[in-house]
């Protein structure tokens, strides 16, 4: 289905829980309030959420939180969203503390790739960033899903005297691993306003620095508008004493990774892709091919505003039919940008617990 602005809409983030097993300081701080059960959708609320979206041209779908994998069900629900007639694709974002323990139900289900949350590499700096002590527990379940032959992404967010001087060895998980590690710059909602972000822009001239001339490979589907060149940070000039690679560079990456705004590098030598998201300094809403529901069935249509539809209620009481045609006014009211770059016009107040990634 096409919106207002004729932009293809085809994929839909679903946050099935508001719960998370990690204390992440920009995303779900000690003493955020958990919602009842009751308040959530059931698993077959949301397919049948699923079913009719997948009727509207929408066939990928993408499990988020909280932590999905802390819903119990979780699954069943990937298996029945899995099985309905025109979903190409069911993915899932997690911290992949539990990912190895449930990899092998995932994949008989019909998993088809994972995207894992993942700072730094540092147990002291994950400890700090999390909460709790489980970086170890996250990279066992990324060689796990490896070797299951899943689809692997890492991503990871930056942030100015927290991990910054680390994206040298998180770029370097690429190497030798069929995995890509995207730099998602901090999205300013909730306790993300909090903190002081990279901008990716700075890191890509890093990266430049140490694989001269570089070629991008943008995603089929995007458009990008220049917003100006930030000002470096010392924290990235180590990177400058590294010495080139004589006569490596960045190269074409002909192949399409996944159904979002990242534009990714082939760096030499190195198995993996480098994939920047970049909603500050490289706006992609001319592209963008989404919406979101949140855990509680609020439809919404863009990230950046507090503007959303309960769709809970509406099935609930009359049935999918009607909850098609919410689904239908809110891909049709889609707004034609973000305004993540004018912090002063962001409407949405909610944490991002209580969105859904």
């Amino acid at each position: 289905m096409l919106d207002n602005y004729g932009r293809q809409i085809n994929y839909m983030r679903i946050s099935i829980t508001d719960k998370c097993n990690l204390r992440c300081r920009y995303c779900m701080p000690e003493g955020v309030e958990i919602l009842p059960m009751t308040d959530l959708l059931s698993l077959e609320e949301i397919t049948a959420v699923c079913r009719q979206a997948s009727r509207l041209g929408i066939d990928r779908i993408k499990i988020t939180g909280g932590e999905p994998l802390v819903r119990k069900g979780v699954v069943s629900l990937v298996k029945m969203v899995k099985e309905l007639p025109e979903i190409r694709q069911v993915t899932m974002t997690t911290n992949g503390v539990l990912l190895k323990e449930y990899l092998p139900e995932l994949k008989a289900a019909g998993l088809d790739a994972v995207n894992i949350s993942l700072d730094t590499l540092n147990r002291e700096t994950y400890q700090k960033i999390t909460g709790k002590d489980h970086l170890n527990d996250v990279l066992a379940s990324v060689e796990a899903a490896i070797d299951s032959g899943l689809r692997v992404k890492i991503n990871t967010v930056l942030m100015r005297g927290v991990n910054d001087r680390e994206w040298t060895d998180i770029v370097e998980l690429a190497k030798n691993r069929p995995l890509d590690v995207r730099f998602i710059e901090m999205m300013p909602i909730g306790a993300g306003a909090d903190f002081s972000g990279v901008s990716n822009r700075e890191l890509l001239d890093a990266l430049k620095r140490r694989f001269p001339e570089p070629s991008e490979v943008p995603h089929p589907h995007e458009a990008r508008q220049s917003q100006g060149d930030p000002q470096p940070h010392e924290a990235l000039q180590p990177c400058e004493t590294l010495q080139p690679h004589e006569a490596l560079q960045i190269r074409e990456d002909p192949q399409i990774h996944g159904n979002g705004p990242a534009v990714y590098y082939k760096l030499p030598g190195y198995q993996g892709s480098i994939g920047f998201i970049s909603a500050i300094h490289g706006k992609f809403c001319g592209s963008c091919n989404r919406i979101r529901m949140t855990a509680t069935g609020d439809l919404k249509p863009c990230l950046c505003y507090g503007t959303s539809v309960n769709i809970r209620e509406i099935l609930r009481q009359q049935g999918e039919e009607a909850a098609a045609e919410i689904l239908k006014e809110v891909i049709r009211k889609k707004p034609e940008a973000h305004c993540f770059e004018k912090k002063e016009d962001i409407s949405e107040t909610n944490k991002m617990i209580a969105i859904g990634g």
